[in-house]
């Protein structure tokens, strides 16, 4: 078993740790466009399966491609954040997003559609390199709370990106949503440039060792196997939710369409600004016992929604429950791993988030599957299933 490439005490940062207001800000911004392209989409799978004349479960293929997009690219590429200046990666891989997202909004069929969302998933990790340059700037007494600042605009962006997509595609047509959203990364790309200091790599590996180290880390930290391992399955029931919403509250049992799915992300958006308070709370008190609680309300929320009578304001009320439960998890989760080794925080990230989104493309096919197989009781089934198994991992030592 390869060991972790040892960083050099001439690798470390060459400035010390400053995350400003300001830098705090633009970091959350960036963070949450870029993140918010991988979901636009959701909102869109009614109109969209409409316009290509395809099915549920074909339709379904856009959100699973863009996860497994974002996922290999969490793994394959985001280690780089260790061995480069994570300014230059951030830059080039914020203008590889606008094209990706132009290709979307020019594409003339189903099939480049599924090509553009592949490529909006692999360019959208620039979300996952800010997060680890935000953990490096941050003082080390308040790493998890200025994580969770800057996490608080990742998952903004997730769910208000459905409320700016409904509302969007219900004026303009969906073309417009990801021209839009092309349009808004362009305009921060001289930001990120300008606002970021230069990061001096903290390992000289080359890329192939970098892969392997990855796999030594893994074996080497049983809290990495175990935050990865239930996060992936509170990820699952959350890209399950909502990767199904709109095609559920456009059935026979709601009748709403895309503005009232998007309009969603503000319910789940309640969640996602507990993300500070989490974080700071796993700093002072440790991020266990937020864990243990994340996943008890995810397990709690799908388990009532599986239940009882179908109600739109239940389905309000779960997403603001089980969101609560993902983004506490989520922070507390990397305020574990950041804290295992400073020199390799984009690895222990990839690690950390190639199984979150594993489990995000798991949901959004398996989602669509039962939806189309056994209807949409079956979602919250397999949500509190996975959130199930989640708890069990957070109990383990």
């Amino acid at each position: 078993m390869q060991s972790t490439p040892a960083p050099s005490a001439a690798l470390a940062p060459s400035l010390s740790p400053s995350l400003s207001p300001a830098l705090t800000l633009l970091l959350a911004t960036a963070t949450g466009l870029a993140v918010a392209s991988i979901y636009y989409v959701q909102p869109l799978l009614g109109l969209l399966a409409s316009e290509f004349g395809v099915g549920s479960a074909t339709v379904g293929l856009l959100p699973t491609l863009t996860q497994l997009g974002y996922g290999a690219a969490i793994l394959l590429l985001s280690p780089l954040g260790d061995r480069f200046d994570r300014r230059r990666i951030i830059v080039t891989k914020a203008a590889a997003l606008v094209a990706a997202l132009l290709f979307a909004a020019a594409a003339p069929g189903f099939a480049a559609l599924c090509a553009a969302s592949v490529a909006i998933g692999l360019a959208g990790t620039l979300a996952q390199d800010l997060v680890p340059a935000a953990a490096t700037l941050a003082p080390e007494a308040q790493r998890g709370k200025r994580v969770g600042q800057v996490m608080t605009g990742l998952l903004l962006g997730i769910l208000l990106s459905r409320v700016a997509s409904g509302a969007v595609a219900a004026v303009a047509g969906w073309r417009w949503v990801y021209g839009a959203a092309a349009v808004a990364v362009a305009a921060l790309i001289p930001l990120l440039w300008r606002g970021l200091p230069r990061f001096v790599p903290a390992t000289q590996a080359g890329y192939g060792s970098l892969l392997a180290s990855m796999g030594a880390l893994w074996m080497r930290h049983a809290a990495l196997r175990r935050a990865a391992l239930a996060q992936g399955l509170l990820s699952v029931a959350f890209s399950a939710f909502w990767s199904t919403l709109a095609l559920v509250l456009a059935g026979p049992d709601f009748g709403q369409g895309s503005a009232v799915a998007g309009a969603f992300g503000l319910a789940g958006a309640a969640g996602a600004l507990a993300a500070p308070l989490a974080g700071g709370i796993a700093d002072r008190r440790g991020p266990q016992a937020v864990i243990r609680i994340g996943a008890l309300l995810v397990l709690v929320a799908f388990c009532v929604e599986a239940l009882a009578p179908a109600s739109l304001w239940l389905l309000v009320a779960v997403a603001v429950v089980f969101d609560l439960g993902v983004q506490a998890a989520l922070v507390s989760h990397q305020s574990v791993i950041y804290a295992l080794d400073a020199a390799s925080r984009s690895r222990l990230n990839a690690v950390l988030v190639s199984a979150m989104f594993a489990g995000m493309a798991s949901g959004a096919a398996l989602g669509s599957v039962l939806l189309a197989h056994l209807g949409w009781r079956a979602v919250p089934v397999l949500g509190a299933v996975a959130a199930l198994g989640a708890l069990a991992f957070t109990r383990r030592r």
